[in-house]
């Protein structure tokens, strides 16, 4: 029966690793007017995060200057329809919907536990609610 446990945990902990993630694109959630349904999520390298078009109106898009590790191709899908993308290098991913992108809809995904492009994060340039909004977000990242 021990071993039995064993085998059960890990292969439970070996499923946790490799996942895929669904994040909505709303036009309401709690006191904010549009908004994606996670703002941070981490990810190992090799996972998909599908962002699903669940009100109308949004889109997503990879903030291309500092916002993305290097060598990162430019992201951004049609307005109100679902997107996904597969991450196969490491580091911090900052996007956002671009209609609504001074409104604060902005998101971070982290790749592999990968921080090393966090003083480039630091250096994106957000405007309108979306100040506001990455202020504790980056404050999580740098802990």
């Amino acid at each position: 029966m021990k071993y039995l446990f064993f085998i059960v945990a890990f292969c439970f902990s070996t499923l946790a690793y490799a996942e895929d993630i669904t994040i909505e694109m709303l036009n309401k959630l709690e006191k904010r007017s549009m908004v994606f349904s996670q703002e941070l999520v981490k990810v190992d390298v090799g996972d998909t995060v599908f962002w699903k078009a669940t009100d109308p109106g949004h889109n997503v898009e990879f903030i291309s200057k500092n916002g993305v590790p290097e060598g990162v191709e430019k992201f951004k899908s049609k307005v109100g329809k679902d997107a996904e993308y597969t991450f196969s290098i490491p580091g911090i991913y900052a996007y956002w919907c671009t209609p609504h992108k001074t409104m604060g809809m902005i998101g971070f995904v982290v790749v592999g536990d990968d921080y090393s492009n966090i003083d480039s994060i630091n250096q994106v340039k957000f405007i309108g609610k979306s100040k506001k909004i990455a202020e504790p977000l980056l404050a999580q990242l740098q802990q």
